[in-house]
C-alpha cells in the first residue's frame, strides 16, 4: 500500500527532518547505560521543543501567512528564544516546510483503514471522522495548508501530483472494488476524496464564515458534534450507507 512518508514529503521539500522521523541516536560501543539515558534524555527534549516549535508556527503562518511571519513572532509564540527555532530549523522557510510535512503526513495517515478487508461503512465513517477531528483540533494547520495550495503550492506540488496521486488512486481503488460487489452505492472513488476533504476542512478554513452564519463567536463542542453527525450522515447516504 503507497503510504507518503514524513521522510518522503520533508526530503522532497528540503526541511530538517528533526521532529519529523524518528530520532536514531546511536552510541560507541563502549557507551555505558548512563550515556544511551542521558542521549534518551536529549532526544525527548528535542522532540518537546520541536513540538512546541511546529505547533506555534502554525498559529503564528496560519494568521500571518509565510511573508507575514516571522522567526521573532513564532518563537515569542512558543515562548522559546529565537536562537532555538535556528537550532532546530534553521531558516524560516525550512521551518514552514516542516509545518507543511507534518500536515500532510497528519493528514494522510486515517487512509490506513481503508483496506479492501474493511467494512465499507465503518471505514469511511472512520476517515471522516477522523479528518473532522483535526478540523476541530488542529484549524491552523489547515488553513496553513490552504494557503499554500491558493498560492500554487510552490513547496508540495510535485508531492500532490506524484505520492498523493498515487495513494489517492489507490484508495479510490478500494471503493470501486467495494462499488463492484455491491457493497455501496456507485459513486465516483476519486471525487469522493475531494468532497469528504472539502466538507471537513470548512469548518477550520472558513471557520468566520460558519461561525458568522450560525450566528456564534467560536464554534462550540456541541457545533462541532452537530457538524460532524451532519458530514457523516450526509456523506454515508450518498455512499448507499446509511
Amino acid at each position: 500500500m503507497p503510504v507518503i512518508s514524513v521522510r518522503t514529503v520533508a526530503s522532497i521539500a528540503g526541511t530538517p527532518l528533526g521532529l519529523l522521523s524518528r530520532l536514531s541516536m546511536s552510541t560507541p560501543d563502549n557507551a555505558t547505560p548512563a550515556d544511551g539515558e542521558v542521549a534518551t534524555l536529549k532526544g525527548q527534549i528535542r522532540q518537546a521543543n520541536e513540538a512546541r516549535i511546529l505547533a506555534a508556527a502554525e498559529r503564528v503562518f496560519a494568521g500571518a501567512g509565510f511573508g507575514g511571519a516571522t522567526m521573532a513572532a513564532i518563537a515569542e509564540e512558543a515562548a522559546l528564544p529565537k536562537a532555538n527555532l535556528h537550532y532546530y530549523f534553521g531558516a524560516q522557510q525550512a521551518l514552514s516546510r516542516a509545518v507543511l510535512a507534518q500536515t500532510l503526513q497528519d493528514w494522510l495517515a486515517p487512509t490506513e483503514v481503508i483496506t479492501p478487508q474493511a467494512d465499507p461503512k465503518a471505514a469511511i465513517e472512520a476517515y471522516i471522522r477522523a479528518k473532522m477531528t483535526l478540523s476541530i483540533q488542529r484549524p491552523h494547520a489547515s488553513r496553513v495548508f490552504a494557503n499554500e495550495l491558493l498560492h500554487g503550492a510552490p513547496v508540495v506540488k510535485t508531492l500532490l501530483a506524484t505520492d498523493l496521486r498515487q495513494l489517492v488512486l489507490c484508495k479510490a481503488a478500494v471503493f470501486s472494488q467495494w462499488i463492484a460487489d455491491g457493497r455501496m452505492a456507485p459513486v465516483d472513488p476519486v471525487h469522493l476524496f475531494f468532497t469528504i476533504w472539502a466538507a471537513t476542512q470548512t469548518y477550520a478554513d472558513f471557520e468566520v464564515q460558519v461561525c458568522a452564519v450560525l450566528g456564534a463567536t467560536v464554534l462550540t463542542p456541541p457545533d462541532h458534534q452537530r457538524a460532524t453527525e451532519h458530514v457523516v450522515g450526509l456523506i454515508l447516504r450518498g455512499c448507499g450507507l446509511a
